[in-house]
């Protein structure tokens, strides 16, 4: 097979299911373009603001992508390129944009309020604060990775306080210095759009003008040389400050921006794979399918898994329902950016697949996925350009692209544990502002941020990779919760909610097959090491979690279609 055979099929599937099942779902829901958004009712100029649908997609998209995409299939591979592709597609058109959009969609009709509060209205209270605490605690543990991932990225030292050297160096204060600049950019960006009035089309030019300028300044001109934990503590201030600012200052115009890194990768991804096809040198290496136990463990439920973001994720529910539903302009504009998103991030993990497709035969001596995926695709346009400094330049800049979307996951996952935090302590109808107890410290924004801030960046520092494993099921877990919601909330509205069913059943079988797995295998060696009974405790409190919740919204939803 073809990888450039497989980008083209996986292409044209995609758009087939936007055009005919996305648009199927909207008419279905009953989105209405003459509606009122919250992002106008309940316009504050902090988190509710309008913003124009390509800055909102550039946020949305920024946002849900992160290392996901990336990292999901080419850990999967070892079950076979035909799996994971197959999971990609089915999962992303069937699975992960019917989750995405409903979550927005839901959202956007209950005033801009998260899951919870949609739960809520079909499942009371109860069932809203335990989604919450577990969404809550599950975004600690996004702070956590994501903060030390970039920290990572951007030290001269590792999480060990190793010293780092070489060329590796040089790439990790290139890639700080940039995002820094990045930020000031986004900034004066947001100041031009929103306060001097400046047309979207002639912003965008001076941001991708100002985009390859910081570039070309951070490559040749790094001075912010800090260790991993100072990079740490400069985060924590960074998503403390980011997440209570108004977002027409920095997180709408940073996640624009870096929207258009994220474009510029797949352009290269494609420029990349149809060189390599010219060259007569882009075969798939990776064997069609590996067989249903490998060293990735069994295929069911692994795969479903490991690939996250390219097909359905938790994650996506919460930034569609935290930060994306508050900012929508017009309703048109839900079926683009949350359904059309998903599946563009599905794009991304297809040429993830054919990156490591490129590189199979020594991708082990690669080392992280992101290394892989810009190795694979530095080396396609190197190899079909011959020119090695324009192969560095495009590995250093995949390299970038990568840690700017972390970056980006990681100051709105910030914001969206201060909503769920907030919400959890305000009372059906109540907002933020009507509370007048001893409740409004704990939902003061700074306190709250604060809050999770502490906690988070802490993780990261003492040890949240010994958690860590129980992320994916608990992410994929979260999904089935988001399906699970959605479902019941359009049947309480009377709206055709049969298309959750297979969806929602599914991601809760696979997550609680994942859980048991590692409940029974952590059991096993639980003398080796505590941390292996720590991870054992919180996959049982995850699988009780899930069952009390899956049963309250089966009810639900039962009573709803016997109505």
């Amino acid at each position: 097979m073809n990888i450039l055979v497989v980008l083209l099929v996986s292409i044209v599937v995609l758009v087939l299911g936007y055009l005919l099942y996305g648009r199927w779902l909207a008419n279905q829901w009953g989105v209405d373009p003459s509606r009122k958004t919250p992002s106008h009712e309940l316009e504050d100029g902090v988190d509710y603001v309008p913003a124009k649908a390509p800055v909102l997609m550039g946020h949305h998209f920024s946002s849900i992508a992160g290392a996901g995409p990336i990292n999901g299939p080419i850990q999967a591979a070892v079950f076979g390129w035909v799996p994971v592709l197959l999971w990609v597609l089915i999962g992303g058109i069937f699975f992960g944009g019917v989750h995405d959009f409903g979550a927005l969609f839901a959202s956007i009709r209950n005033k801009g309020q998260s899951m919870g509060e949609v739960i809520a209205d079909t499942m009371g209270q109860k069932t809203k604060r335990l989604f919450l605490i577990f969404a809550w605690l599950t975004l600690l543990l996004v702070v956590a990775a994501f903060a030390s991932i970039v920290a990572g990225t951007f030290g001269n030292t590792n999480s060990a306080g190793v010293a780092i050297e070489g060329a590796t160096l040089d790439a990790n204060l290139s890639t700080a210095m940039i995002s820094v600049l990045f930020i000031l950019l986004a900034i004066v960006f947001g100041v031009l759009v929103y306060r001097m009035n400046v047309s979207i089309g002639i912003a965008s030019v001076i941001g991708v003008a100002g985009i390859v300028g910081i570039v070309f300044l951070g490559l040749n001109w790094h001075p912010l040389s800090m260790s991993y934990n100072v990079w740490m503590y400069v985060l924590a201030a960074y998503i403390l400050v980011a997440s209570v600012t108004p977002v027409w200052i920095l997180l709408q115009p940073r996640d624009y921006l870096s929207s258009f890194l994220l474009y510029f990768m797949i352009v290269v991804a494609i420029i990349a794979i149809i060189g390599a096809a010219i060259a007569g040198n882009a075969k798939v290496d990776i064997p069609a399918f590996t067989g249903f136990q490998t060293s990735g463990g069994y295929l069911f439920p692994a795969l479903f898994v490991t690939i996250a973001c390219g097909a359905i994720s938790g994650f996506h529910s919460l930034v569609s329902s935290g930060t994306t539903s508050k900012q929508i302009d017009n309703e048109r504009d839900a079926l683009p950016i949350g359904y059309g998103a998903m599946l563009i991030e599905c794009v991304v993990a297809v040429m993830s697949l054919c990156a490591i497709a490129y590189v199979w035969n020594r991708s082990s001596e690669l080392g992280t996925p992101t290394i892989v995926f810009a190795t694979g695709l530095s080396q396609m346009f190197g190899d079909f350009t011959k020119n090695t400094a324009l192969q560095n330049v495009i590995y250093q800049m995949l390299i970038l692209a990568v840690s700017v979307f972390c970056l980006t996951s990681l100051d709105t996952a910030t914001r969206l544990a201060r909503y769920m935090f907030q919400e959890f302590w305000l009372k059906p109808g109540e907002t933020v502002k009507d509370v007048n107890d001893g409740r409004k410290i704990l939902v003061n924004p700074i306190v709250s941020t604060a809050i999770t801030v502490v906690l988070g960046i802490g993780l990261g520092l003492t040890g949240y990779a010994k958690i860590w494993p129980l992320f994916g099921a608990a992410n994929q877990l979260l999904a089935a919760l988001g399906l699970l919601g959605v479902c019941a909330w359009l049947g309480s509205i009377g709206r055709n909610n049969k298309m959750f069913y297979i969806p929602m059943i599914f991601m809760l079988i696979v997550t609680l097959c994942s859980l048991v797995l590692t409940i029974i295998a952590k059991v096993k060696v639980a003398g080796e090491d505590p941390w292996n009974i720590v991870q054992a405790v919180i996959a049982i409190v995850l699988v009780v979690l899930a069952v009390d919740l899956a049963i309250t919204a089966l009810k639900t939803i039962g009573k709803e279609s016997k109505a």
